[in-house]
């Protein structure tokens, strides 16, 4: 069966029910993407943030919260809530958070976004149920809708997260 590709571009996010769905996003440096998955309902999403705190820039944040950990993650498990997830069903995965050699030296986005992740996600009652982060590389993720299965793509290697 052909499946429906939905791209989740750089400071975005996605959620689908459509078991004939593929949420998927491309050049994960130092962003991070995380898929919320409830298995029960089968319904996810992909978000892709870039910066790992909202506070950095407010007006930013109110004009797109998807280029942030903190209110990317809010707006995605609300929404995913609004439509029957059950907190206690959902999983987590996340891929991104590479060491690039973008932005000022010493700033190590990458690191900072992974460590804002797994704060937020404790936050909320969520634990990271399987993550590919770090690393010198890019990389893509594809949320498959039907199981909820997450595949990584790595300097041309697959495997499933």
């Amino acid at each position: 069966m052909l499946k429906t590709k939905i791209i989740v571009n750089i400071s975005d996010a996605k959620i689908s029910r459509n078991p004939n769905d593929v949420i998927m996003t491309y050049a994960l440096g130092s962003c991070i993407a995380v898929c919320l998955y409830d298995p029960g309902i089968c319904v996810g999403g992909m978000l892709h943030y870039q910066l790992p705190d909202s506070k950095i820039d407010s007006d930013k944040s109110k004009d797109n919260p998807f280029m942030f950990a903190d209110t990317g993650i809010k707006v995605l498990l609300d929404k995913l809530l609004s439509l029957g997830a059950g907190k206690n069903r959902i999983k987590t995965k996340i891929a991104g958070g590479a060491s690039m050699d973008t932005g000022p030296k010493g700033f190590d986005i990458g690191k900072r976004n992974h460590i804002a992740i797994r704060k937020i996600m404790w936050q909320n009652g969520l634990m990271i149920n399987a993550e590919d982060v770090g690393g010198f590389a890019p990389r893509n993720m594809y949320l498959d809708i039907a199981d909820g299965s997450v595949m990584i793509r790595l300097e041309g290697l697959e495997k499933a997260l």
